[in-house]
């Protein structure tokens, strides 16, 4: 459970897992539906929360730290969702494509394309 938590945070790029139903979890949000749409919102701009700090940059790369390590990957948009590898210290969390939403400052990255858990994380 803490490595699923672990991975949940740092790929789904946060901490704030949810019980609530999909149908709250999605109010206010909407679909960020292109790679265009994703860099607009990305770019120059870091990703932030509860000890994660990331930079997620237009060319596919993904830096930054999280809980005391660092955080590296490449992410690719695919299919209208954002596919990502992730490594956290020496750990590879692996590949998952996520379906972003975006409300305010706020981006929602959820796991198996919309199907798992969401991670909210602020624009900075």
């Amino acid at each position: 459970m803490i490595r699923q938590f672990t991975i949940l945070a740092i790929a789904g790029l946060c901490l704030a897992m949810s019980a609530v139903p999909r149908a709250a979890q999605a109010e206010n949000f909407r679909v960020v539906d292109s790679d265009t749409r994703f860099v607009s919102l990305i770019e120059g701009r870091e990703l932030r929360r509860l000890g994660i700090r990331l930079t997620v940059t237009p060319s596919g790369q993904i830096q930054g730290r999280a809980f005391g390590g660092p955080v590296t990957g490449q992410w690719r948009w695919e299919n209208g969702y954002f596919c990502r590898d992730l490594f956290w210290n020496d750990t590879d969390l692996g590949y998952n494509c996520q379906l972003v939403q975006e409300n305010g400052a706020t981006l929602r990255f959820t796991s198996d394309q919309g199907a798992g858990m969401f991670a909210d994380l602020t624009l900075e």
